[in-house]
């Protein structure tokens, strides 16, 4: 019963919030209030969520922390030079555009932390999507695939979880996995090409000035404006500015637009609203303190990988530390963490109310239940393939389950059941991280909040472009694992 209960509440939950018939915080609230009163526990609903909190309380501190940390590095200027390098790549081509959203996700992915991925791709590359009218869930999907690709990495979570599970070295783990992973990494460039054709195909060669390209008689430069600032886009080129071209754009909610003059000032859904990146003249630029912020920066990122201190102490200290140093004056510091108080809002509010869906799944039992049915119906004959069924399990349980319920619940017992077959727990493990490029896109994963918060994209839209090329990729990486022997 509570097997199909379990089912039915995931189910419900995403059925609602993809045809928007709820909010996702809604959604995380009601449904599992709703679905405990059920299974006849609605008297303990209050313990579950008071669990829930205080286990997802740690996370929430941190992303509120590193949403602070990171959004004054990306003000004072720290990661101006990256996302020059990039958008100088990207240019006003919808191909490149994608591909370098996937390159800079990859590589800000480094550093374990998907919060820190995601709020570095979309202040880079947001102003870019919104002003050539580009699919901004394609934005979200590319980076969210990415990242789960390189979730991988022993600091990234997953590995080291299967580490413990089993008692392996992470290092067993991940380095046989490297050529599968590199496989799933090019499989993600791949999809960002083939996305940005389309985008390509869609909206038509543009300059950035969102005027087709054939009709402008001069390519305009554009400058970016800074994130929390409020101006317009401004063009520094004037051969455009009274462009008689058009611009058509179709946003994912399905509003549409034209503009005519000045390059589609005004076409979509306000093109310019939100219009924030990196103006390269902004007041909150500090370049005589660019090496102590990268110093800095690097030593944060380090003592995490070490795991010196609990990473929402790190970022507490670094955000003190950065807004101190950067902005001495307290009307300054009032200024920054205004100008970053929605995204810190937005996410620790999802993540408290994502406590309440954990909570209950777990309080109740039903996640246990759920992984016993789907390990139970492993058929006897599959016993010597526990790997591969492994592989495919995760990709499924990890969307549906937190890393931790996975890994800690499920893992183990499927590395029993394959060690009776002469499976080893090496095989196991690597064959559960396949699941990771889903599992970044999962509700019950904080860092996708903030990713679809900054980018202005339903939680349900992401989740309906996005699963479909996750699991693919999660595909991919295990059909290289089983090609090269790894798994």
């Amino acid at each position: 019963m509570l097997t199909i209960l379990g089912f039915a509440m995931i189910a419900t939950f995403l059925v609602l919030i993809m045809m928007k018939k709820m909010s996702p915080i809604a959604a995380l609230v009601l449904i599992p209030a709703l679905f405990c009163v059920a299974v006849g526990q609605g008297a303990k609903l209050g313990d579950y969520v008071i669990d829930g909190v205080g286990n997802l309380a740690p996370t929430a501190a941190m992303l509120m922390f590193a949403i602070v940390y990171f959004g004054v590095m990306i003000d004072v200027g720290l990661f101006d030079p990256i996302v020059r390098g990039i958008l100088r790549f990207c240019k006003a081509d919808p191909m490149r555009i994608v591909v370098g959203t996937a390159v800079l996700a990859a590589i800000v992915s480094l550093d374990g932390d998907g919060s820190t991925t995601f709020m570095i791709t979309v202040s880079a590359m947001y102003p870019l999507y919104k002003r050539l009218k580009m699919s901004l869930v394609v934005m979200t999907g590319v980076a969210a695939t990415a990242n789960g690709v390189m979730n991988t990495l022993p600091w990234g979570g997953p590995t080291a979880r299967a580490a413990t599970a089993l008692k392996l070295d992470a290092g067993d783990i991940f380095v046989p996995m490297i050529p599968a992973l590199g496989v799933g990494l090019a499989a993600v460039l791949l999809l960002a090409v083939v996305l940005g054709r389309r985008e390509r195909r869609r909206i038509g060669p543009l300059t950035l000035d969102g005027a087709p390209a054939a009709e402008t008689a001069t390519e305009p430069e554009t400058v970016l404006v800074a994130a929390g600032g409020g101006d317009r886009a401004r063009r520094t080129s004037g051969g455009a500015d009274r462009g008689t071209g058009t611009g058509t754009g179709t946003g994912t909610g399905g509003g549409t637009g034209t503009g005519t003059g000045g390059g589609a000032e005004n076409a979509g859904e306000g093109v310019d609203e939100g219009f924030k990146g990196l103006d390269p003249n902004r007041p909150t630029l500090r370049p005589k303190l660019y090496w102590f912020n990268a110093a800095l920066t690097i030593a944060l990122l380090t003592a995490m990988i070490m795991e010196l201190m609990p990473i929402p102490v790190l970022f507490l200290l670094g955000a003190a530390l950065a807004l101190t140093v950067n902005f001495p004056h307290m009307p300054d510091q009032r200024a920054r963490i205004a100008a970053h108080a929605d995204n810190v809002l937005n996410v620790s509010g999802m993540v408290f109310a994502a406590a309440v869906f954990t909570g209950v799944l777990s309080g109740t039992g039903m996640v246990e239940h759920m992984a016993d049915w789907l390990v139970g119906a492993i058929p006897e004959g599959m016993g010597p393939h526990m790997a591969i069924v492994t592989g495919v399990l995760s990709i499924p349980l990890t969307y549906f389950m937190s890393n931790d319920g996975f890994y800690f619940g499920v893992v183990p017992v499927l590395a029993e059941a394959g060690a009776a077959h002469g499976v080893s727990p090496l095989e196991i493990a690597r064959a559960s991280l396949v699941g990771q490029p889903l599992h970044m896109s999962s509700p019950l994963v904080p860092a996708v909040y903030v990713l679809v918060g900054m980018a202005k994209v339903e939680f349900g839209d992401h989740t309906r472009f996005t699963v479909k090329w996750a699991a693919l990729t999660s595909l991919v990486v295990l059909a290289a694992g089983l090609l090269f022997g790894i798994v």
